[in-house]
């Protein structure tokens, strides 16, 4: 099904992360629009919302503003995607595949399914748990001696090469089942990780965030289907059912 632009998959959601200012807000409300973008998810903004100081730091882009919704955390914002990218300038000890603008965009209008792109707040940008939940890293290649941008050049920078490629994409040329939404994709994570806390694997505890954050990476990189979740869920179900004493 097209887009009201023309492309194959629905616009991507801007989603800030725990974003400081609402002036920050309202910019990369403008940011957005400029650039056909109007769907807006905020995490647990610092000022709360809405924002006074949104609206003129906005310059017209109202639309952005009163459709933006507020959840409490990254995994409420994105649970109806199927695609995450986490922006970031590094990769901040997570190993995930890392894109640039442009081949997000390509990847964004070729593929099926509702794409979230994740913001951090304006002083210290994601953190690592945050880039671990997405798929991608979406960096931008840019001067070494002075990556700085703010949080509204950052917005444009992958709201124009989305727009870019709004009337050119093409379907893919093979049809294959979308990758299941993130909820389910947890879901299955958190059946795994109860499992494991059972059987004493997180051992020693001090390791057990790290090992999974580990194990997060590595489920999420292979893009499952719904099916796929299904079927993996139901193996895991069958090893955790209680097995009769052999004889």
């Amino acid at each position: 099904m097209e887009n009201s632009a023309g492309g194959l998959a629905p616009p991507p959601v801007i989603v800030l992360v725990r974003p400081q200012l609402g002036e920050n807000i309202g910019k990369a409300a403008r940011a957005m629009l400029n650039f056909g973008l109007v769907e807006m998810r905020l995490v647990a903004p610092r000022d709360g919302w809405p924002n006074p100081q949104a609206g003129p730091a906005a310059s017209g882009a109202d639309i952005v503003l009163e459709r933006a919704q507020v959840y409490d955390s990254v995994a409420d914002a994105i649970a109806d995607c199927t695609h995450v990218y986490a922006t970031t300038v590094r990769k901040r000890g997570v190993t995930k595949p890392v894109v640039t603008p442009e081949e997000a965009a390509r990847a964004i209008h070729a593929t099926a399914g509702r794409t979230a792109i994740l913001f951090g707040p304006e002083r210290s940008g994601l953190e690592t748990d945050d880039v671990a939940i997405a798929r991608a890293i979406l960096t931008v290649p840019i001067n070494p001696e002075f990556g700085s941008l703010n949080l509204a050049q950052a917005v444009i920078l992958v709201a124009y090469e989305w727009s870019k490629g709004v009337a050119l994409a093409s379907p893919p040329t093979t049809e294959i089942d979308p990758p299941a939404p993130q909820e389910e994709l947890d879901g299955m994570i958190a059946q795994l990780d109860r499992m494991l806390v059972d059987s004493n694997y997180f051992f020693p505890p001090h390791r057990a965030a790290v090992t999974r954050r580990t194990l997060r990476t590595l489920l999420t990189k292979p893009g499952w289907n719904a099916l796929e979740v299904r079927t993996l869920r139901g193996v895991l179900s069958n090893l955790d059912r209680p097995r009769p004493p052999r004889a």
